[in-house]
């Protein structure tokens, strides 16, 4: 990267905590129709402890979900943080029933999809889960977090990975509590465990000038350092009873609108994208040494810059007709700033693959969900999610 992208990256940052201070108080203002999923369903029913009371379980293929994450998942974690990175005000939710709840989104984020697609309601924020609610799973993912602890420190609060398998310690605790050890053990094996992490390791911390990162290691250094922190993270959830894993890899940093508005000529950067390919390589072989070394324990792989790469060359097969610039933001592609406080976003929605400078519309979270949830071994490797759910 070079350094008039780095600095520019560093002033974007400064302009984001402008945006924050500007962000008082959020109004949420009413949905607006885009043809995108907007409604929460109810609540699931069940004999076991993780259903809750509501629906038959016939259509439930898991007792629940347990979400980790940055940005991409979030659903409010961060709303109550002295935080600049926040997604609760308007047009944040625009397509969303709720409105503004923290998603980085105009409408369903991928997790919501997949939630569906299992036949559960919508997972709750960790932050805001109440009663019954944690009996569905809970989403602990916060925008800005990394696999390392320091990465996302320009936005100061957040909640890495490591707090994040903390807190979902404590619920367990808590379930245990109410509910006893063997029904919690039986109960957590059976749910899915979704982590979607790594992506802020690169724009929040080895690509940003105020880090050191970047001289310490080389591309394929940083990669096989994350990858031996993120086997350590994923063997503690195991450890507490997880065996279903979900691991979403990282997609094309270096076609974000973000960085699109650095570059001269508006292409994708493949310097940017060149940084995170070893680490997606790497995770795919510590799938592989997971399942091999973990008794009882399936992960599963979702190839997710291959699938960005697909949509964003072939904008057209899947219905898109603006690939190179944000929805909602300013300046150059719409990515120079992310989404401010009560600006228009694009009337067609739909129509985009980006929704701000860094985060894909709900349409794009949607389509790589459906993929992954019962797509082939191009996409989700070495099974799906409905064939990891259906064990």
């Amino acid at each position: 990267m070079t350094n008039k992208m780095r600095r520019f990256t560093f002033i974007h940052v400064f302009l984001l905590f402008l945006t924050a201070c500007f962000v008082a108080a959020q109004v949420p203002m009413p949905p607006q129709d885009s043809g995108i999923p907007a409604t929460p369903k109810a609540s699931p029913a069940g004999g076991d402890p993780f259903y809750g009371q509501g629906r038959p379980t016939s259509e439930e293929m898991v007792p629940a979900m347990f979400i980790f994450g940055d940005s991409l998942i979030d659903n409010g974690n961060n709303n109550n943080l002295p935080s600049f990175a926040k997604a609760n005000y308007y047009p944040y939710g625009i397509d969303f029933d709720g409105g503004p709840t923290g998603r980085f989104s105009n409408g369903y984020t991928m997790v919501d999809e997949i939630a569906d697609l299992l036949g559960l309601p919508l997972i709750p924020a960790h932050s805001e889960a109440t009663g019954e609610a944690v009996m569905h799973g809970l989403n602990y993912a916060s925008a800005a977090a990394g696999i390392l602890d320091v990465t996302g420190r320009n936005f100061v609060g957040r909640i890495p990975f490591n707090q994040q398998i903390t807190n979902f310690e404590s619920t367990l605790d808590q379930i245990t509590d109410n509910l006893g050890a063997d029904a919690v053990s039986q109960s957590i094996a059976k749910c899915v465990f979704f982590v979607g992490m790594g992506s802020n390791d690169y724009l929040n911390n080895y690509m940003m000038p105020n880090y050191n990162t970047r001289n310490q290691y080389t591309s394929t250094q940083y990669a096989d350092l994350l990858v031996t922190q993120f086997t350590r993270q994923l063997t503690s959830l195991y450890n507490l009873g997880a065996r279903k894993f979900v691991l979403s890899g990282v997609g094309s940093l270096g076609c974000i609108p973000s960085v699109l508005a650095q570059v001269p000529n508006g292409r994708c950067s493949d310097d940017v994208d060149k940084l995170v390919v070893p680490f997606n390589d790497n995770v795919r072989s510590m799938v592989n040494n997971l399942n091999g070394n973990l008794p009882g324990a399936k992960f599963i792989h979702i190839d997710i810059y291959h699938m960005f790469k697909d949509i964003l060359n072939n904008p057209r097969l899947y219905g898109f007709s603006v690939a190179d610039r944000g929805c909602c933001g300013i300046g150059r592609n719409r990515g120079q700033i992310t989404c401010l406080p009560f600006q228009t976003p694009c009337p067609n929605r739909d129509q985009y693959v980006f929704w701000d400078a860094f985060h894909p519309t709900a349409k794009v979270n949607i389509i790589m969900a459906r993929r992954a949830f019962d797509g082939d071994a191009s996409v989700v490797y070495p099974m799906n999610i409905k064939q990891l759910a259906s064990l």
